[in-house]
């Protein structure tokens, strides 16, 4: 089994974690409605996926109770 010889500092361990972050979701525009939705996912807004409606979209009521 494999043992490191030296203890690695805690710059460099510091220095790994950094990149240990989340990214932020990426958002493209629906080329439908032009509304802002995920890559490869149905459109909230217009229903649309591939050029098609694949659902009905649905009227949006805020909650008002």
């Amino acid at each position: 089994m494999a043992v490191p010889k030296q203890k690695q500092s805690h710059a460099r361990t510091a220095q790994r974690r950094a990149q240990h972050k989340m990214a932020a979701p990426v958002y493209n525009s629906c080329p439908q409605c032009h509304s802002p939705r995920r890559p490869h996912r149905v459109c909230p807004v217009c229903g649309y996926y591939a050029g098609r409606e694949v659902v009905a979209p649905t009227a949006h009521d805020h909650h008002d109770h």
